[in-house]
């Protein structure tokens, strides 16, 4: 296990890009197994659970070809059903959370599946019923076998229906459609997801063939197709990152300029930012973040506390909601964090509050951040990094604390963020990874 020693206080300047979208990632390269031909993904970020998702494509069968950094290729050409069969594929499963991604095109594929329950961030409780409620109403058959803690899923013909999901999930949204695209006739999917990261899979699915209209609404019509050939895709950047970014530049007090973020993918993310008071400036397709001595967190226009919280597209993304619970420490003023979608993800706040944040956490949900105003720094301290979102949260206050602090379990960091630390110390951070 790694940990990375940091030395808090020092300022970074310069630019930085941001990494491709991990989440984008996890569903158009599992998609490219619905198709026999080759599909060419750019911008893929080499992070470790990418790199694990590939090693398991590898194990079913799928020739996977590293083109150059980012770019690779894809061939599904023969899967390995001796291997889908295994108790080996139930475990790779059981500890990749982005293994979900597969449900669908392996079963469009191989038409009889076993599936674990798959692993991931310890977030709170992520079920798969809309995966699999959806996949049922196009003509699947689905059991949990309790035992062996997988779903037996078979399918004999995907036929098109309508359906209004009970929520509108990113993933269960991209599992129905890389069913619907191949079953017969047509499929109406109401309250459907529409992040940018599932737009993309659907502007993916087309130029491979498939009929989806309604992109980027709540609701998505699908034209089935006998046939999916092979294509070239490029992810966005990823927003998550932006958003880190951003973090980092406040709370670090420094001048920053994240380029290529592809500004109109990103939604209400910068504006939630500005919110807490940082000058967020977009220069043409990328945001310049001065050096500020001190941001006021606004108030609503009755004269209320700010609150900040979590909402499916186009509202904020949940996994932001941690870096600026954190930029809120050292803000003017005070602001409600209201994590809606998971009842785990604040419970990494007792660490920030040892290192002298002043933080009530009111439920599993809801915690209040009463900033600093910089009247004084974090101090440092040793940390254990419990989920992705999280770690980079630490990591944002150990880069702004009094002192050098540690934080352990950072393979949870690298499961989303790509060579972090060197990223970082190229522009001032001071920053060591130790075994």
């Amino acid at each position: 296990m790694s940990s990375f020693i940091i030395e808090g206080g020092n300022k970074l300047r310069g630019e930085i890009v941001p990494q491709g979208a991990k989440n984008e990632a996890l569903q158009v390269i599992c998609a490219t197994v619905l198709t026999t031909e080759e599909v060419i993904i750019e911008n893929i970020p080499e992070i470790l659970d990418i790199k694990n998702l590939i090693l398991l494509l590898q194990d079913i069968g799928v020739t996977v070809v590293r083109l150059e950094k980012g770019k690779y290729s894809f061939k599904a050409s023969k899967l390995n059903e001796e291997f889908l069969y295994s108790e080996l594929f139930l475990d790779k499963c059981a500890r990749l959370r982005g293994s979900v991604m597969l449900i669908a095109p392996l079963l469009v594929r191989m038409k009889k599946l076993r599936f674990a329950k798959p692993g991931g961030d310890k977030i709170g409780r992520r079920r798969l019923d809309t995966h699999f409620i959806g996949l049922q109403k196009l003509g699947a058959d689905i059991e949990y076998n309790a035992p062996k803690r997988a779903f037996e899923m078979s399918v004999n013909r995907l036929k098109g229906a309508f359906m209004l999901l009970d929520e509108a999930s990113v993933t269960g949204t991209a599992n129905i459609v890389m069913a619907a695209v191949v079953a017969a006739g047509k499929t109406t999917i109401y309250n459907a997801a529409c992040e940018p990261y599932l737009q993309q899979l659907c502007d993916m699915l087309n130029r491979m063939g498939a009929k989806i209209t309604g992109i980027a609404s709540n609701l998505l019509t699908i034209e089935g197709v006998e046939f999916l050939g092979g294509t070239t895709h490029r992810i966005l950047p990823d927003m998550i990152e932006v958003g880190s970014f951003i973090g980092m530049a406040a709370m670090t007090q420094s001048s920053l300029t994240i380029r290529d973020v592809a500004y109109d993918k990103l939604g209400i993310i910068p504006d939630s930012f500005r919110r807490l008071g940082i000058d967020v400036q977009r220069q043409g397709d990328s945001i310049f973040i001065p050096e500020q001595d001190s941001y006021r967190i606004e108030s609503f226009m009755d004269g209320s506390n700010m609150t900040i919280a979590d909402a499916p597209w186009p509202g904020l993304t949940p996994d932001l909601l941690s870096v600026m619970l954190v930029v809120a420490t050292q803000a003017k003023g005070s602001v409600l964090i209201h994590q809606k979608m998971f009842e785990s993800r604040l419970f990494f706040v007792d660490k920030l509050i040892d290192m002298g944040a002043q933080i009530i956490l009111c439920d599993p949900h809801r915690a209040v951040v009463i900033g600093h105003d910089r009247k004084f720094r974090l101090k440092a301290n040793n940390m254990t990094s419990p989920d992705i979102r999280a770690g980079i949260a630490l990591l944002i206050a150990a880069l702004s604390a009094e002192g050098t602090s540690t934080i352990d379990n950072i393979d949870q960091i690298d499961r989303g963020y790509e060579d972090i630390e060197h990223r970082l110390t190229q522009l001032g951070a001071n920053i060591k990874r130790v075994k």
